[in-house]
């Protein structure tokens, strides 16, 4: 009876050691109370169990039980099974989300990372220490502050090429207002999302980005020009203010977006079988619909501060469309990207000569001539050589994609195959999308 029992925890072996004195008469029952935490009546129980059974019997009785909540043996391997099949690479709180939505399993995140770790396949990050940001208060209204950029990843896990994904997330509710996948982070990119923005919600009052030369001209010693990127003048049309952050972290809520998106997104495409820019674009408005429901949260204001667009999707293009400006030749000529164009006229061509026109470049390839609010009819006749395009490290990924696409054809190919297989050349060599206007 005086022998410890093996494999007592140490608040067993202190609770032995308490009782023994209080059966030996060295220690009152209410002191015994206090130094253990319990009742003077547990105390009591304890030391009959005590002189029953010795120190075996203030051993606890659940020791080697299976917990009634302990997930059943064949529920835990069909668990296993779509942990290292379906949903390998998953999260625990991704993965206990689309065990309950699509296996109709529900599970807590912890079990499924405990699974995870017994079985291997998941390890939590490695702690470390991380420098200390003053977190930002949101901005209270809906579409006060819209927080941009892109994310260049491997969206299709070798599915397809590397793309980038333009994300537009509320500052104020942190939901999702737009998403676009494009080859590359161009600025045409970035209209096309801001014009599926401006659809959904209206123009936002400001947008918050990075310095990268699509929202600033960072050229110090710039002689000519406004100041002004292409973007910078579609925003200024639709008279959003645009705000470049100092840091990644100033606009951290988008670039935790594109850590989520990159983990979420990636393996919803992969559960839905897409393997393409076209089927992701067709994606995203039930994803974006999901990822709001999960993750946005209500503004301090229910005011929506966007400015309902109340024109024609004909005038929303034309503000949206790059525009420049060009001096018409004595024989009605422009050049724009390599081509020299000829404006059509039937009268009125004295007064053309030498006039100031405003070419409108359309998201698709289109384009119009303007000229003191009326269009001209014009049409290409000649195309000149051009210089090779200056490549970022943005954008370099696709055109060697293309190099290499263009090298894998047969040298056979038909003309037409070749041209599509590098669009810079495609786009040389035809001619506009945009069908040209009607003569004044």
């Amino acid at each position: 009876m005086g022998e410890v029992v093996l494999g007592m925890s140490e608040r067993e072996r202190e609770r032995t050691y308490v009782i023994r004195q209080v059966v030996q008469k060295k220690l009152r029952h209410v002191a015994a109370a206090e130094r253990m935490g319990i009742c003077v009546r547990h105390v009591k129980r304890l030391v009959r169990a005590w002189k029953a059974q010795g120190d075996a019997g203030l051993v606890s009785k659940q020791r080697g039980r299976v917990s009634p909540l302990r997930t059943k043996s064949e529920a835990r391997a069909e668990i296993e099974l779509h942990l290292r099949g379906r949903y390998e690479g998953f999260g625990p709180t991704l993965a206990a989300e689309k065990l309950a939505e699509i296996e109709k399993i529900v599970v807590s995140r912890e079990t499924i990372r405990k699974i995870q770790i017994e079985i291997n396949i998941w390890s939590p990050k490695r702690r470390r220490a991380k420098r200390v940001f003053q977190v930002r208060q949101r901005r209270s209204r809906f579409g006060e502050l819209i927080q941009i950029d892109g994310s260049q990843h491997d969206w299709f896990e070798g599915r397809a090429a590397i793309c980038t994904l333009i994300v537009f997330i509320d500052d104020a509710t942190g939901r999702l207002t737009a998403l676009h996948f494009s080859p590359t982070e161009t600025t045409r990119a970035y209209v096309e999302a801001l014009k599926r923005h401006v659809i959904a919600h209206g123009a936002p009052l400001a947008f918050y980005s990075d310095r990268h030369g699509i929202f600033r001209v960072n050229a110090k010693d710039a002689a000519s020009g406004d100041g002004k990127t292409e973007f910078n003048r579609v925003t200024e049309r639709l008279q959003i203010v645009q705000i470049c952050a100092h840091s990644p972290q100033a606009k951290g809520r988008v670039e935790r977006a594109n850590q989520t998106l990159q983990d979420r997104l990636i393996k919803d495409m992969r559960l839905e079988g897409i393997s393409s820019i076209a089927q992701a674009e067709g994606f995203l408005p039930k994803f974006i619909r999901k990822w709001n429901a999960r993750f946005g949260v209500a503004p301090r204001d229910s005011a929506d501060a966007h400015r309902p667009w109340r024109g024609t999707m004909d005038a929303l293009d034309a503000a949206l469309a790059r525009r420049e400006k060009r001096l018409l030749s004595k024989g009605l000529t422009f050049r724009s990207d390599g081509t020299m164009y000829c404006v059509k006229t039937r009268g009125l061509r004295t007064a053309l000569c030498g006039a100031q026109v405003t070419l409108y470049h359309f998201a698709n390839g289109g384009m119009e001539v303007h000229y003191k609010g009326r269009k001209l009819a014009w049409e290409p006749y000649k195309t000149m050589p051009r210089p090779a395009p200056v490549e970022d490290e943005k954008t370099i990924n696709a055109r060697v994609d293309s190099i290499v696409a263009k090298a894998s054809l047969p040298a056979t190919a038909p003309p037409q195959e070749r041209s599509r297989a590098w669009p810079n050349a495609a786009r040389r060599t035809s001619a506009p999308a945009r069908p040209a206007s009607a003569h004044p």
